[in-house]
């Protein structure tokens, strides 16, 4: 248990440039207790005490803003920033070294009784307000910008953004360094695509100026031609 507490606390050590101490990040994370409060619950539910599992969930959600169902699975090295906002639904899975960001909702679209969550692979990055909705994977390494929502597979690597989400960079497999979504580095597929039509615009423009500078010169050697006969 207390190493799952040195690791809890590393995490944000690592991920978190504003933590100063232990002592601050004990008493003043949310999504530190959040996170804590989830492994008493999960303890209750996977020993089939579903009320006190729920009802822990529900104090937590309380506390943090941050509601985790009971059920999910989360692995090591979880880290959320800021916290509030985030939903973590019953069927997620979640593995080692993710880090979400506020508002993030990892979220179902069916109401069977069956696997409607996703499942957010090692080192995913999560950005704020996004939303993953679906029993689909995210792949190792993944980044999904924010406010993005995103309805299908990712592959590992990759980033994805916008509504839907779509992939903007398949990115080489990367080392064991910290995870980590840099906002300000995230192509934008709305500029790429009208820098893309600048670009058409650009080469009908000179494939215009040559045709009529041919005209031009057709035009010279008729009318030449016209006055010599």
């Amino acid at each position: 248990m207390f190493k799952n507490l040195r690791e809890d606390i590393n995490s944000v050590f690592e991920r978190d440039p504003a933590a100063r101490n232990v002592f601050e990040i004990i008493f003043c994370y949310p999504g530190l207790h959040a996170l804590w409060i989830y492994r008493v619950a999960h303890w209750f539910w996977v020993n089939e005490f579903y009320f006190l599992g729920r009802f822990t969930s529900h104090i937590g959600r309380f506390l943090t803003g941050v509601e985790i169902h009971p059920g999910a699975k989360i692995g090591k090295k979880f880290f959320i920033d800021h916290g509030m906002g985030v939903v973590i639904g019953e069927t997620a899975e979640i593995g080692d070294n993710v880090t979400l960001y506020h508002g993030v909702t990892l979220g179902g679209v069916t109401w069977d009784k069956v696997k409607r969550h996703p499942t957010l692979d090692d080192n995913v990055v999560i950005g704020s307000g996004a939303k993953i909705l679906g029993p689909f994977t995210v792949g190792k390494g993944a980044k999904i910008g924010s406010n993005s929502v995103v309805v299908k597979e990712v592959p590992e690597n990759a980033t994805v953004v916008g509504i839907p989400g779509r992939i903007v960079m398949a990115q080489e497999k990367q080392g064991g360094g910290r995870a980590d979504l840099q906002h300000g580095q995230l192509p934008d597929p709305e500029a790429k695509a009208i820098a893309c039509l600048f670009d058409q615009i650009r080469e009908l423009e000179r494939k215009y100026d040559a045709l009529a500078k041919e005209h031009e010169e057709l035009k010279k050697t008729l009318e030449s031609s016209g006055r010599t006969s």
